[in-house]
């Protein structure tokens, strides 16, 4: 580092002191593992509250749901869960789908066109680019219309909606509170993870969800409040509706052996390549109703229609399905189940949801997950009644929504089948890792970029927080004194090492104390004021800017480009915190120091890319950093 001014004595690093070190620190924050602030406690316990106020949500979605399968199916008033596979209407099967459908059309015409589509899209647009705000009246809608839709015979579960209806009560009980956006979408997902827990009884599987899906990160101010809200719904739900394992099971063996992890490894990868089949087909039906010429509005009456006929060809393929679904994990489903639900149950699935109607995903993929592993039970070894469909839904929901941990824990705990860990994780795994490589967006963030907006869904570590500026400052730059003339001043800058790049100048006293900042900008006009002849220059020291923002050499660079965010800035002077000696009468002989800022380089936008730069070269270039004689040295040799 240049300086005009070093002639004092260099106190050094030596004299920093623990006490230093420890106002350092308070300067900038306590660096630790999490950033999470006493702010956390009353978010929990208004999530708490959200939990609470979702599992009855979650319970009138329900019956609801079970409302209108009995009046549209056996004309009756009753909320109690039936299956409109056992209906009399005969052709009048089509009849009730298409009304249904018609009754949605209106409602998100004239009502909001966001209850359209299976709900957690929805969820994740609100918070990603709405500010986690959801309109009241979707609150209302969403789970009408769903009911509507699966009580007509749509082929499509209870889990989507209630995500966007819990979600929709979370931000709006936030909007009414004063919170942060970030603390209004931690509430949001508090809401949808509580419905999804209180709907299917996992807790775990919830927030599991609400992290791979809708947090877009995992850090305890989020991660708490959403884990207590999710507690508190599935407690409350063996109040309301029962404790569950929604769907029991036989029992299953503790270890499979190598030929059965071998059938775990391949029905992974055939769930996988459903899963990428199914994505497909939904977004080449919606496809397919775009390019009609008639309005949005009547695509859904249409997709009644599909439903109506595979309704009537196969029963078992409208509603939601969950005694589908438990017959398949029982292992006593039969060819003509399994191949309706794979054949007619996945066609009008793919088609009614591609039409826009509103129904969640999760059951129907339950559902065709089950009837895949069904089908290959039939080649694969026999572990027990089930097992296959089992393993087969979690892969099929860690494939499909690329979300493998939810998966797992999903199964498992819709279940409570322990033995079965194992694996899931090597389906789930493989199924998601497929369709990672074929697919570029998954069934949920498809519908988000043909709107035109994209989101990444990979969680690392910022560059930004383990690198420290004295990791990317620059210390080769020019540092002025204030008692030097114009012409030295313009020679000291004219010949510096790096004059063509910097652009803020420190000022620095004899001891390299920190007095300012000037702007080249400012030195090159107060230097052609001083040449003119008739117009004094100001003086030097009126120049400077005495209190600039800084940068400390030990902070992270988090810290500093939250700085440049603030303020505007993109240079900061470099310092350390110095305890400087006083100059003291003659006679007193006591030592007292006055702490100062130390200049000690510059940072500037350009050097917190060398972070980006040393990240990406860490992801892109490939080096042996031992050579193969370390392993092999009589081969090395023998070719050499």
């Amino acid at each position: 580092m240049q300086s005009a001014g070093r002639a004092g004595a260099d106190p050094g690093r030596a004299s920093k002191t623990q006490k230093d070190t420890k106002k350092r620190s308070e300067s900038f924050g306590e660096l630790g593992d999490f950033t999470t602030t006493s702010r956390i406690l009353p978010i929990s316990l208004v999530a708490s509250c959200i939990g609470g106020v979702c599992a009855f949500v979650a319970l009138a979605l329900l019956r609801l749901i079970g409302l209108f399968t009995n009046l549209f199916f056996f004309h009756r008033w009753s909320t109690a869960m039936t299956s409109p596979a056992g209906n009399h209407l005969g052709y009048g099967v089509i009849v009730a789908p298409v009304v249904g459908a018609f009754i949605i059309g209106l409602m998100a015409r004239y009502g909001s066109e966001r209850i359209r589509g299976h709900g957690i899209p929805e969820a994740i647009e609100a918070i990603l680019i709405n500010g986690s705000r959801v309109e009241p009246r979707v609150a209302i809608l969403k789970p009408l219309s769903s009911a509507i839709s699966i009580g007509s015979g749509g082929p499509f579960g209870a889990e989507g909606p209630i995500i966007m209806t819990g979600g929709a009560v979370g931000s709006i009980i936030a909007q009414l509170l004063h919170v942060t956006s970030v603390e209004r979408k931690t509430l949001l997902v508090a809401g949808a993870a509580a419905g999804m827990s209180a709907t299917f009884a996992s807790p775990v599987a919830a927030v599991l969800l609400a992290v791979e899906l809708l947090l877009f990160e995992w850090k305890p101010r989020s991660l708490i409040p959403v884990a207590i809200a999710s507690a508190t719904a599935a407690a409350l739900r063996r109040y309301i509706m029962g404790i569950g394992p929604i769907f029991p099971v036989h029992a299953h063996p503790t270890f499979i052996g190598p030929l059965g992890l071998a059938g775990c490894a391949l029905t992974g990868l055939l769930a996988g390549a459903f899963s990428a089949l199914l994505t497909l087909a939904v977004y080449g039906a919606e496809d397919a109703f775009h390019r009609l010429k008639i309005h949005w509005m009547w695509w859904p009456m249409i997709g009644g229609v599909v439903i109506g006929i595979g309704g009537l060809i196969f029963p078992q393929a409208l509603g939601v399905g969950y005694e589908t679904i438990g017959a398949l994990l029982q292992g006593d489903a039969p060819i003509k189940l399994i191949a309706g639900v794979l054949l007619i149950k996945s066609t009008i699935w793919a088609v009614s949801l591609g039409s826009g109607t509103s129904g969640g995903v999760l059951a129907p993929l339950l559902m065709m997950g089950g009837a895949l592993g069904a089908l290959e039970s039939l080649m694969l070894p026999n572990l027990g009644a089930g097992f296959w469909p089992l393993i087969c839904m979690g892969a099929m929901l860690g494939g499909t929504m690329r979300s493998p941990f939810t998966g797992i824990i999903f199964a498992v705990e819709l279940t409570h089948d322990m033995n079965v860990m194992l694996p899931l994780l090597i389906a789930c795994t493989i199924a998601h890792g497929f369709t990672v490589l074929v697919m570029r967006r998954s069934i949920l963030t498809e519908k988000i970029s043909r709107r035109g907006y994209h989101i990444s869904r990979e969680y690392s570590t910022d560059p930004m927080e383990n690198l420290f500026v004295r990791n990317v400052m620059r210390t080769d730059i020019v540092a002025l004194s204030a008692d030097l003339s114009p012409a030295e001043i313009a020679r000291q800058i004219q010949h510096g090492s790096n004059e063509r790049f910097q652009r803020l100048y420190p000022v620095v006293d004899t001891q390299g104390r920190l007095s300012g900042v000037v702007t080249r900008n400012d030195l090159e006009t107060w230097i052609a004021d001083a040449a003119a002849p008739l117009q004094p220059a100001m003086p030097f020291n009126q120049m400077l800017q005495t209190n600039p923002t800084v940068a400390f050499e030990d902070e992270p660079l988090r810290v500093t480009v939250n700085k440049m965010a603030e303020t505007g800035l993109t240079r900061f002077p470099v310092v350390e915190e110095i305890d400087f000696p006083e100059d003291m009468p003659e006679g007193d002989t006591e030592k007292r120091y006055t702490t100062a800022y130390r200049l000690v380089g510059m940072v500037s936008l350009y050097d917190l890319l060398k972070a980006r730069t040393a990240n990406q070269r860490a992801e892109q270039v490939r080096e042996r950093t031992h050579p193969l004689s370390v392993l092999f040295p009589t081969w090395a040799q023998n070719r050499q």
